[in-house]
């Protein structure tokens, strides 16, 4: 590992796309200290002392305690991510959605487009209702025109949020949007190691097993994967007969990634989110929404589910991998080409599909009942519980199979085996 990591760091361009991730990345936790215009940062923090549980909590872990400060990127990239599920959602019912998604690269900007436009609106909603809620339990004391100054900044805080996002992505390592909201986590780990070191002799004993349980229960699925044989025929292109051959198509368990969890999340801060505006529905919300509750837990299980199927079918087209290889020579032994194979390839990924669903939402749920059995402080709690861990090894993964797929292409040695 260590020869692959200096490996890596003699390569220019590798090189240059880690210092920019780690500059952006260093910008981003900057930003999260600098307080928003007239706000008294030590008011709300001790207010977020007592949201560990609630969906609230968990929007400020994802903004790596930046909401708890009400600094300039208080919002995160949340609003961004609800956006993108929105538009994504759309596409399914709206033709104009559905028919950009048909026409290649063009349409995909144009639907980026849109969601950068949604992103605005959404932040601006959600930094009037966390401004609303704030002053109305009296932390936050503002004039209309300071709310106004207030609104704008979380605003533009998000905004620049997204266009970090999106230059990581285009000029560093790895997924832009996943590698903030990994930042954001991990922030809270220096806590939980405190805390783990304070703690009895429960919490000492038991913490890291869990933590490493869940690391590999996540590397062992994440990692897995179904390979479909392929054989090519040889062909006639051109004046060159080009040799005939067999390889496999990977199908991973869990092709989705981590997206289903992030998701699940955005969509369980709906409801807190627009909570704000009405306060009589505030203890409702409080009942049926702290993460430590079975109510709040079933319905994060079941989106979970059902955004693992939306978001595989959305990387996946059985139909277009099924043309790609009847055009290039190749088919599945035993299984004609065409519609066949298509239905094939639909049948293996739907039944791949359903173990990485269910694996996610135990991953993600069952950690959050095990810290109540063993009554773990609430820092060790929120960096291990429910969808924290998971998050952090689905995204390193992530980010090292890119770095391995740039450091195979220059025939370095992969680490990732």
């Amino acid at each position: 590992m260590l020869s692959w990591i200096a490996n890596a760091w003699r390569v220019p361009e590798l090189r240059r796309r880690l210092l920019f991730t780690a500059f952006v990345l260093a910008l981003y936790r900057l930003g999260s200290f600098i307080p928003a215009p007239g706000v008294d940062s030590a008011q709300i923090k001790t207010y977020f002392g007592n949201q560990g549980g609630t969906v609230l909590g968990l929007l400020n872990l994802f903004s790596g305690n930046a909401l708890s400060r009400f600094s300039i990127f208080a919002l995160g990239i949340m609003p961004y991510i609800t956006a993108s599920i929105i538009l994504q959602l759309g596409a399914v019912v709206v033709p104009t959605l559905a028919q950009l998604q048909k026409e290649g690269e063009a349409g995909y900007a144009k639907i980026n487009q849109y969601t950068r436009y949604l992103t605005v609106v959404l932040a601006a909603a959600q930094a009037i209702g966390y401004s609303y809620l704030f002053r109305r339990q009296h932390i936050l004391s503002a004039n209309t025109g300071r709310l106004v100054l207030i609104v704008v900044t979380l605003t533009a805080g998000t905004t620049l949020l997204m266009w970090f996002g999106e230059q990581i992505t285009k000029r560093g390592v790895g997924n832009g949007i996943s590698l903030l909201i990994f930042a954001s986590i991990i922030d809270r780990a220096p806590l939980a190691v405190r805390a783990w070191i304070d703690g009895g002799p429960t919490t000492k004993l038991f913490f890291p097993l869990l933590a490493l349980s869940v690391i590999v229960a996540v590397v062992f699925m994440q990692e897995g994967q179904r390979r479909i044989p392929i054989q090519y025929a040889k062909r006639q292109v051109g004046r060159r007969m080009t040799a005939g051959g067999s390889t496999y198509l990977p199908l991973r368990v869990n092709m989705a990634g981590v997206i289903p969890i992030i998701f699940a999340a955005a969509v369980m801060a709906f409801p807190p989110t627009i909570g704000q505006f009405f306060p009589q529905t505030q203890p409702w919300i409080n009942r049926n929404f702290t993460q430590t509750d079975w109510p709040y837990l079933t319905i994060e299980a079941i989106l979970i589910i059902v955004f693992t199927y939306f978001y595989t079918a959305v990387q996946f087209n059985p139909v277009d991998q099924a043309d790609n290889l009847r055009k290039y020579g190749g088919y599945i032994p035993g299984i004609r080409p065409g519609p066949p194979t298509a239905q094939y390839l639909d049948r293996v990924l739907s039944r791949l599909t359903l173990p990485g669903s269910l694996y996610l939402a135990a991953i993600a749920v069952l950690p959050t009942f095990i810290i109540q059995f063993f009554n773990f402080s609430q820092a060790t709690s929120t960096f291990l519980g429910g969808t924290s861990l998971l998050i952090i090894v689905g995204v390193a993964l992530d980010t090292m199979r890119q770095m391995e797929s740039q450091m195979m292409m220059r025939s370095y040695e992969g680490f990732l085996k």
